[in-house]
């Protein structure tokens, strides 16, 4: 226990620098955002339309990093301790957040392009894993999750969530090799996750309101 405790890390600071490079790569994002026009040019609206591929990549990965940071934050409302493993899973973690501005760029300057959506849904993927495994390795450990605050089907929820984010990177990986706009198109809409996370939570409520009938 005492190797435990020494081991344990004030995991405040690492979430003060996580949320800091959260919203560096975040910032980021918006220096792909350019108008490459001569400087004699005068502006339209069709030249404010051209770069729409630009925009939408922007979006999607607004999106991605601003859920996941959500998730992150969600995560250590329920943690409260961390040790070597979980903070080395966060720096993992980190480091796939701020290649994701890189990812974007490269979806952008070639839309479509099997290998664009390969390098960005890979990005995405390993985003998830790595956030998954912070939450499994404070799972392990029985005092780094408060017990009080997230009952056991809580706790399950959000397994399966994580899970489901791993998935739904893992089939955009395959399928950017087959059928690259599939893949961008689940990338941003995430139908996987939103679909079976749906049917579980349905499936709870059910087994919750069958149990007060009962009772």
């Amino acid at each position: 226990m005492d190797d435990l405790k020494k081991s344990e890390i004030p995991f405040e600071r690492v979430l003060f620098f996580s949320d800091a490079i959260v919203a560096i790569a975040i910032t980021l994002l918006a220096l792909n955002l350019k108008l490459e026009l001569p400087e004699s040019h005068h502006l339209t609206i069709q030249d404010l339309l051209l770069p729409w591929k630009n925009y939408l990549a922007f979006f999607l990965s607004f999106i991605n990093i601003a859920s996941f940071w959500r998730r992150h934050h969600q995560m250590y409302t329920f943690i409260h301790k961390m040790n070597g493993s979980s903070m080395g899973y966060n720096i993992c973690w980190l480091f796939f957040i701020i290649i994701l501005p890189f990812s974007t760029s490269v979806l952008s300057s070639h839309f479509g392009d099997s290998a664009a959506i390969f390098l960005y849904s890979l990005n995405i993927f390993a985003i998830s894993f790595f956030q998954y495994s912070i939450w499994k390795s404070s799972a392990d450990q029985s005092d780094f999750i408060d017990s009080e605050k997230l009952p056991d089907e809580e706790r399950k929820r959000h397994q399966i969530m994580f899970n489901l984010d791993m998935v739904n990177g893992l089939v955009c990986i395959i399928l950017s090799f087959f059928v690259p706009k599939i893949a961008f198109f689940l990338l941003f809409f995430k139908i996987p996750v939103i679909f079976f996370g749906t049917v579980y939570i349905v499936n709870q409520r059910r087994k919750i309101s069958k149990t007060e009938k009962e009772k």
